[in-house]
């Protein structure tokens, strides 16, 4: 009958024997959140983590169930000791497999301005080997392309208030 109603709207456990199949079924994501931090003069903060060949944006992936604004400021506050609550979403990147990585989606947020001297940022992990406010011309020279065009989109959502959607930096 067309008025029939699906059998998980009448029986809750077969919902969620529905959901549990669909769960265990589907692909899972990777998920890492990033964070465009300036300071006054509008330079922007890197890290340079000592596993990646080059710098980065300051983040990291998040943790299972958690979201990407919360690892965002996990993040901050583990690596570099800096207490931020991120603002807007800037930019979301789905970053194609690599060998042997899996896909991911990558999310830049806002981290505003902060008021803290060269002098006083340093890394609080062992992940980093150094952090730094860069000219973000400079920021181009550091980062890998993709990286670099991530960071460059963010800057530009941030300029026009609409966050963006890129594949592999583009």
């Amino acid at each position: 009958m067309a008025d029939e109603i699906p059998l998980y709207e009448r029986d809750p456990g077969a919902w969620r024997a529905y959901l549990a199949e669909g769960n265990a079924r589907q692909a899972r994501k990777r998920v890492g959140a990033d964070v465009l931090i300036r300071n006054r003069r509008g330079d922007v903060l890197l890290v340079d983590p000592r596993y990646k060949p080059d710098w980065d944006l300051p983040g990291g992936m998040a943790e299972a169930n958690e979201p990407p604004h919360h690892a965002a400021e996990r993040e901050l506050r583990e690596e570099l000791g800096l207490v931020v609550r991120v603002g807007m979403l800037l930019v979301v990147d789905w970053v194609p497999p690599h060998d042997p990585w899996d896909e991911s989606l990558m999310f830049v947020f806002d981290g505003g301005t902060v008021d803290v001297g060269a002098d006083q940022l340093r890394p609080t992990d062992d992940e980093l080997s150094d952090c730094r406010f860069t000219p973000l011309p400079d920021a181009a020279r550091l980062l890998r392309p993709y990286v670099w065009q991530r960071l460059e989109q963010a800057v530009i959502a941030l300029t026009t208030g609409s966050p963006r959607y890129l594949v592999n930096g583009s």
